[in-house]
């Protein structure tokens, strides 16, 4: 992808073409029909406007024309759905005679849009997605009834794939639902390590756990994983496992080296994080107290500061430290700082890529380093991909960096 938005080629709605499809329909004497079910795009119009949408709903136009092209050349006229209705729908008049177009032509189409959105899909939502949301699939076929109107037997035609597109949906998400749950009980995540830099010495300070599905699996990324925790209402058994598994990782950890693990506000009720059973299994790898580093993100709900204090400064009398990550600038992530006083702010990406050539992200990090220096915190620059960015972190007094200037995250070997 060249990173340019292309012009958007607004779909006509099915009001538009279905008279031109019924006329030819009634020749033809049968209708085949593939719909896309595109209601996860519906977010896009309501955070980026209508023309994003429309240009998201074309893109997975020209999606069903081409594969549609490639199996039956010609004969598809691809429309989008009526208002309120987030589809995208190919219709092929075709004849009686055409058992093939049934029996194999659909399928072949419907495969081969697949294989095209995961191809170029991310096209379709660039530049506001990373990637294109699932997109059902359902597709039915009518045979002329002379008793009933052309029209009628388009709208059921369409009615039918929407039907098999929902099943569709219905029947991934109870696969998906059955195959996160196999992989919680399986307890089939990992940890990989990405180290903290101390920006003057040039030495690792810590290394922050981040967890990891099975590689190649649909699980592989923390993002999908815990959105689909979130879809299922696992996310607190899927925190509970990440950090089971970020201390099983952790076996033959460098000595002094400091083990940031990122935690959330449930996660003081997991039985397995009470303070015995953690001491117990930080023994067991060798780790303290005073070598773990609790993370939780600014943008976790708080719904009780107080009681959270209160949990904080128990683990901290141990020697349990805590960090507030993906800190900005805004009055959140300022309460946030003020309520929690943590021993280490981390402050999110965005500033601090390309701090070394931008004035205004330069005043914005002497501003939270001096705010760090007056609560006794240290300050830990995210993101960090250039020998640059760290020479001015370490000029504006800023002791640790993290990021993949200094590797990418990797398990951790057993000699250190």
């Amino acid at each position: 992808m060249n990173g340019e938005t292309r012009e958007a080629c607004i779909l006509e709605p099915i009001s538009t073409v279905a008279a031109g499809v019924a006329g030819a329909f009634s020749r033809a004497g049968a209708l085949a029909v593939l719909l896309a079910d595109a209601r996860t795009l519906d977010g896009l119009e309501r955070r980026y406007g209508s023309e994003a949408h429309d240009r998201a709903l074309a893109e997975l136009g020209d999606i069903l024309a081409a594969a549609c092209h490639e199996v039956v050349p010609g004969r598809a006229v691809i429309a989008r759905g009526e208002v309120g209705r987030g589809e995208v729908v190919a219709m092929l008049p075709c004849a009686r005679a055409e058992q093939e177009l049934f029996s194999k032509g659909l399928p072949a189409i419907e495969q081969a849009v697949r294989v095209r959105m995961a191809r170029v899909g991310t096209r379709a939502v660039y530049p506001y997605l990373r990637e294109l949301p699932p997109i059902a699939l359902g597709r039915s076929y009518v045979m002329r009834n002379p008793l009933l109107s052309e029209l009628t037997q388009v709208r059921d035609a369409i009615d039918g794939a929407r039907d098999d597109a929902h099943l569709n949906m219905r029947i991934a998400a109870r696969a998906r639902r059955r195959q996160f749950q196999e992989l919680l009980v399986q307890e089939r995540v990992h940890s990989v390590y990405e180290p903290i830099v101390d920006a003057s010495r040039l030495t690792v300070f810590g290394y922050e756990a981040l967890v990891r599905g099975p590689e190649g699996s649909p699980f592989a990324s923390p993002g999908h994983l815990f959105e689909v925790a979130a879809e299922e209402h696992l996310v607190f058994e899927l925190d509970c496992l990440c950090r089971r598994a970020a201390v099983a990782g952790a076996q033959g950890f460098p000595e002094g080296a400091k083990l940031f693990m990122n935690i959330r506000p449930s996660s003081f009720h997991d039985p397995n994080f009470q303070v015995d059973a953690l001491t117990r299994t930080l023994d067991a790898c060798g780790l303290a107290p005073r070598d773990v580093v609790f993370e939780i993100s600014e943008q976790e709900s708080i719904e009780n500061y107080e009681i959270f204090r209160e949990a904080r400064d128990a683990y901290g009398k141990l020697g349990f430290q805590f960090a507030l990550d993906d800190t900005g600038v805004g009055y959140a992530s300022l309460e946030a700082v003020a309520e929690l006083t943590p021993e280490f702010i981390k402050v999110d990406r965005v500033f601090v890529h390309g701090i070394d050539e931008d004035p205004v992200r330069q005043t914005v990090l002497r501003a939270l380093q001096g705010l760090a220096r007056d609560l006794g915190a240290q300050i830990i620059g995210e993101g960090l991909d250039t020998l640059e960015e760290l020479r001015m972190l370490h000029a504006l007094g800023i002791q640790f960096g993290q990021g993949w200037l200094f590797g990418k995250p990797q398990p951790l070997r057993a000699d250190g």
